[in-house]
């Protein structure tokens, strides 16, 4: 491990000098992908520096113990001792972690998708309160967001909406949203004050680059049809509105929110390429799946992976056990408590299932 510890440290200086150079700062797409490696090794190498420390000192303080001549100042190189040695080992267990193999989509930027299930037009509310929900953690995330798809109803749901998330570890932290959402509340329809309970499917699929998803034209039936529901004047005018089945997989994608049907056509291509890459990437991951079965859960979207009680005021994250009674923050999209534990939970599974080794 000293080897690829030297080897990770060489690499983040070897990306600090080349910040300087021209050949990067006049190249941007360069620059932010050198800088996306600096971040991912920087905390690593602090890490490994920390550990450094750790040693040192308990080196030192194995010397003052075997060579001490007074009995106190043994005593106190002893507690010295014991006290790097358990900082040695918590700094090792934490580095072990940051060396896990990442996911190779971690840094890619995100599509969501979220549809209304069982509970007709009060789970399309709470799909809409989910995406409030999501659009608020993603702005205090610093992510950018845009609507590419929507179909609402009349009280102010949606039957569904797909949405992109651009910005530094969207996908990282988003990914392990997919899944059924469980709500349980009295909807505002209730004359009886019986709480119903409902459910809404969350996709998050890694936004693709065209360079990784090569679609021909000839596999794609393309239709322009007018815009239907609320939207504007230029509703039902213009053949603005755009569907696109890719005949190979099946897939069918929508697209009328731009009044340009050329914005809309962009929009659909670009959901049809996360839906063919996240089709080849569930199909990779499958063949590793039955090896190791992860904690947080098999990310499968038909698996109930979090309740929300609202006359409880609590959430549940089925997968590893954690409630939380705080709902309402957590719908304003305070939702950090619970991914980061998410994250924790899985790091913690990879550690026990031996992948440390082959990163």
């Amino acid at each position: 491990m000293l080897a690829k510890y030297e080897e990770i440290e060489s690499r983040l200086e070897e990306i600090e000098q080349r910040f300087a150079s021209p050949e990067v700062s006049g190249n941007p797409e360069l620059f932010r992908e050198l800088m996306r490696e600096h971040h991912r090794l920087l905390p690593i190498v602090e890490k490994i520096r920390e550990c450094r420390r750790y040693e040192k000192a308990a080196a030192e303080a194995r010397e003052l113990q075997d060579t001490a001549d007074e009995a106190e100042m043994r005593d106190l190189a002893g507690e010295e001792l014991r006290a790097a040695r358990a900082g040695m080992e918590q700094c090792e267990r934490e580095l072990r972690i940051l060396l896990l193999p990442r996911d190779p989509s971690d840094d890619k930027n995100v599509i969501m998708e979220i549809r209304a299930g069982a509970g007709g037009e009060e789970s399309a509310l709470f799909a809409g309160d989910l995406y409030r929900m999501y659009s608020m953690y993603a702005a205090a995330s610093g992510w950018h967001t845009e609507v590419l798809s929507v179909n609402p109803t009349e009280l102010g749901g949606f039957k569904e909406i797909s949405f992109s998330v651009e910005g530094e570890g969207a996908y990282a932290r988003l990914k392990f949203e997919s899944g059924v959402h469980r709500v349980q509340r009295v909807p505002e329809t209730e004359s009886q004050g019986r709480i119903h309970t409902s459910t809404v499917t969350v996709a998050v699929l890694p936004e693709a680059e065209e360079v990784e998803i090569t679609i021909s034209p000839a596999d794609l039936e393309i239709q322009t049809c007018k815009s239907s529901g609320a939207g504007g004047q230029h509703i039902n005018k213009t053949e603005s509105a755009i569907r696109i089945l890719h005949r190979p997989s099946g897939i069918v994608v929508e697209c009328q929110e731009e009044r340009s049907q050329f914005k809309n056509r962009d929009k659909a291509m670009k959901l049809l390429r996360a839906r063919l890459y996240d089709r080849e990437k569930t199909k990779r991951d499958s063949e590793i799946a039955d090896e190791r079965r992860r904690q947080v859960g098999t990310g499968d979207r038909s698996e109930r992976i979090r309740t929300y009680n609202f006359p409880q005021g609590r959430v549940t994250d089925h997968r590893i056990g954690l409630t939380l009674y705080s709902l309402d923050s957590f719908m304003d999209g305070k939702l950090d408590p619970v991914v980061d534990a998410l994250l924790a939970a899985d790091a913690a599974s990879r550690l026990s299932g031996g992948e440390a080794e082959h990163g």
